[in-house]
C-alpha cells in the first residue's frame, strides 16, 4: 500500500483500538448534537465510497476529466493539500453525511471496514497512475475540483486526520484515551 495510504490506515487504527460498540456511540460531552465516533468512521467510508466512484468513472472511459480547477479551488487545493490546513465547523456534503447509527460497530469492525476501503483506494490509485502519470488532474473532487493521483492520496490523508482528532477528543473527554501514538 502507498505510504499516505498506509498511515492513514495505521492512524485510524490507533484511534479505535480497544473500542467497543457501545464506546463508538460516544460524542462529544459537551456538544451531544455532534456525530459519534462510529458516525465521523461512516463519513470517512462515505468519502472513501465516493473517492472510489470518481476514480473507478475516470478509470473506465479511460480518459481524464477536462475540468480545470477554478482559483477558489487551485486556493483550496494549496491550503489543504500542501499546507495540510482542514478547514473546521463545515457542514459535510448530503453525500457524506452520516445516518442515525441502527447497528452499533465496535472499533476493530470500524478500522477493518477502513482498511477494506483504504486498501481499494490504492489498488484504483496505482491502477490511475499507471494510465495517466503522477501530474494529470485525472478525476473531479466535488469541492477541490480536479486532482492528481498524489493529492488525492493526501487529501484523504489530511481529511482523515482533520476527523480522528476528533474521536481522540471524544476518547480523552470520556477517559478513553489509546496507549500509545503509532509512528509515521
Amino acid at each position: 500500500m502507498n505510504t499516505t495510504l498506509h498511515r492513514l490506515q495505521r492512524e485510524i487504527a490507533f484511534c479505535l483500538d480497544g473500542l467497543d460498540a457501545a464506546q463508538t456511540q460516544l460524542q462529544p460531552p459537551a456538544r451531544p448534537y455532534k456525530w459519534t465516533i462510529q458516525q465521523i468512521m461512516e463519513h470517512l467510508l462515505l468519502s472513501y465510497s465516493g473517492t472510489e466512484m470518481a476514480l473507478n468513472a475516470r478509470l473506465t472511459k479511460r480518459t481524464p476529466t477536462r475540468a480545470k480547477p477554478s482559483v477558489p479551488q487551485h486556493m483550496a487545493q494549496y491550503t489543504l493539500i500542501h499546507l495540510g490546513y482542514f478547514p473546521h465547523g463545515r457542514k459535510a456534503p448530503p453525500l457524506v453525511t452520516p445516518a442515525v447509527t441502527d447497528h452499533p460497530l465496535c472499533g476493530e469492525e470500524l478500522t477493518t471496514a477502513a482498511g477494506e476501503h483504504l486498501a481499494h483506494l490504492d489498488l484504483l490509485c496505482v491502477e490511475a497512475e499507471e494510465l495517466f502519470g503522477t501530474t494529470c488532474r485525472f478525476a473531479s473532487h466535488m469541492s477541490l475540483g480536479p486532482l492528481n493521483v498524489n493529492q488525492w492520496r493526501r487529501f484523504q490523508l489530511i481529511h482523515g486526520e482533520h476527523h480522528l482528532k476528533q474521536i481522540l477528543a471524544i476518547r480523552k473527554a470520556h477517559n478513553l484515551s489509546p496507549i500509545e501514538r503509532p509512528t509515521h
